[in-house]
């Protein structure tokens, strides 16, 4: 009996690039044709066309599904319920930007073939902007170090999950999850794969400073609990140094009684000192803090509005011909 892979892409205002990456999903699939597969999109209620596009591929390719969410659920949570959505014995995440080469499939699904449960795909470089690119490498070492478990440098989710990792996701009760930081977490058998990131060609990405921000408090709060020990840290050596501080002023204050004034500049230099690190503080406390609200709320990942296509089996790819190769196919019968 053929196994199935399961496909799964999250998207968002894509309607430039979600039919393309259909077509070489579907043509490393028609490549491999030992296994059966699923494409399950979910659509984070775009306000463009990605939907109109997506349901025209469905009608005529019933391995493709649908989630329509009823409004947006943000970045984390929409792909995260997909995923647990999927049927195959191995799911492959893939974006729809164009910008996870989807020819590296068929290198993911040999590495599964040899007994690996994840194949993860990691960035070495990228053809997108330099600068980002340089401090997205420097925030996932810094998460390394902060980290207490082996992370994923370059990681973005991109990669193969045996049907065990699915089934070892579930048991994580997190209403926000952080899904890098699961497959960190669970230490079945891996392999990487490295590729180039090429640029995004059609459309503009859909993160911003908020989201990219979201993301990089996320991993670190839920993979350390050094910064609420830094801050511990930090405000035992701020008492410390105000005491040297003091006991210094107070030596020079009886060395040089007659002379020695203490003016207004260390006092306000000090005050602003102290706020800010206060302040520093309780932003790092009230990260935490958010995030122990957002788990305490239990809501459901997405509402979905509707699916297309889920009543439709998991089949072998085949070719979709077009009304001109019917054409061909009329006028010169095979005999």
């Amino acid at each position: 009996m053929a196994r199935t892979i399961s496909i799964m892409t999250p998207c968002y205002n894509e309607e430039e690039n979600v039919e393309e990456l259909y077509e070489r999903v579907r043509a490393v699939m028609l490549k491999i044709d030992r296994y059966k597969y699923e494409h399950i999109f979910i659509d984070n209620n775009s306000r463009d066309r990605t939907v109109a596009v997506l349901k025209r591929i469905a009608s005529r390719d019933h391995n493709v599904k649908i989630i329509v969410n009823a409004r947006n659920f943000g970045h984390i949570r929409s792909p995260y319920h997909a995923f647990l959505q999927t049927s195959g014995d191995a799911v492959i995440g893939i974006v729809a930007d164009l910008q996870d080469p989807p020819e590296l499939i068929e290198q993911m699904i040999a590495k599964w073939e040899e007994g690996y449960s994840m194949v993860l795909c990691l960035k070495t470089a990228s053809r997108e902007n330099r600068l980002m690119f340089w401090i997205r490498t420097q925030y996932y070492r810094f998460v390394q170090r902060l980290s207490e478990i082996e992370t994923f440098e370059n990681f973005t989710g991109f990669g193969l999950y045996d049907r065990k990792v699915v089934e070892a996701v579930k048991l994580f009760p997190d209403a926000y999850p952080y899904f890098r930081g699961m497959i960190a977490e669970i230490g079945l058998p891996y392999c990487t794969l490295q590729f180039e990131q090429p640029r995004r060609i059609r459309g503009i990405t859909k993160n911003n400073f908020y989201t990219l921000y979201d993301m990089a408090m996320l991993g670190i709060t839920n993979l350390s609990k050094v910064p609420l020990r830094a801050v511990t840290f930090l405000g035992f050596a701020c008492s410390l140094l105000s005491i040297l501080v003091a006991l210094s002023y107070l030596a020079y204050k009886l060395i040089y009684w007659r002379n020695f004034e203490l003016g207004m500049a260390p006092l306000v230099i000090g005050l602003f000192f102290l706020g800010s690190v206060q302040l520093v503080s309780m932003g790092i406390l009230g990260e935490y803090i958010g995030a122990i609200h957002t788990q305490v709320l239990k809501r459901p990942y997405v509402i979905e509005k509707e699916r297309v296509n889920f009543e439709y089996p998991p089949s072998e790819p085949f070719r979709i011909f077009d009304r001109s190769e019917v054409e061909i196919e009329q006028n010169n019968p095979v005999t």
